[in-house]
């Protein structure tokens, strides 16, 4: 075969450091606009963009030549360089250094859409630690909580 394909949907979720509430609606959609054309520029579009003031949740499409890791470090470093330097109050801006990767089928494609659209209103009912223990358990991926809050 000549040519190289795939389709790799990945539900991608980190929080800022301490789950402190940085991303206010002041901010909040150019850091989403910034985040998306950085996927972009990986080659790994983004499909949905949100959160609430302590976290992001993106769906995207993973790029056939980039690792997670890798993608994830260069939205981070980038986007923490971005806000830091959007006024005083973002001085002290950190991502946490963790993360959550989850691959999505096309099926769940706009079930997962509709869920990250509606962060806010989702999160006024569930921290953001019990949705994701919710993934941790629905993914079967063993974790410890001395660590994945850092």
């Amino acid at each position: 075969m000549a040519q190289s394909l795939s389709s790799v949907l990945i539900h991608l979720v980190f929080s800022t450091k301490n789950r402190e509430p940085f991303i206010n609606p002041a901010i909040e959609n150019d850091l989403y606009r910034y985040m998306a054309k950085i996927f972009r520029e990986l080659k790994s579009p983004s499909l949905s963009i949100n959160g609430t003031s302590d976290h992001v949740h993106s769906l995207f499409s993973l790029s056939r030549v980039i690792s997670i890791a890798d993608l994830v470090e260069e939205i981070k470093t980038s986007t923490s360089r971005w806000i830091k330097t959007n006024g005083r109050e973002f001085r002290n801006f950190y991502w946490q250094r963790g993360y959550g990767a989850f691959y999505i089928g096309q099926s769940n494609v706009e079930t997962l859409k509709r869920y990250i659209h509606g962060q806010k209103k989702h999160h006024q009912h569930h921290t953001f630690q019990d949705e994701y223990r919710k993934f941790l358990k629905a993914y079967q991926i063993p974790y410890d909580e001395l660590y994945v809050w850092d």
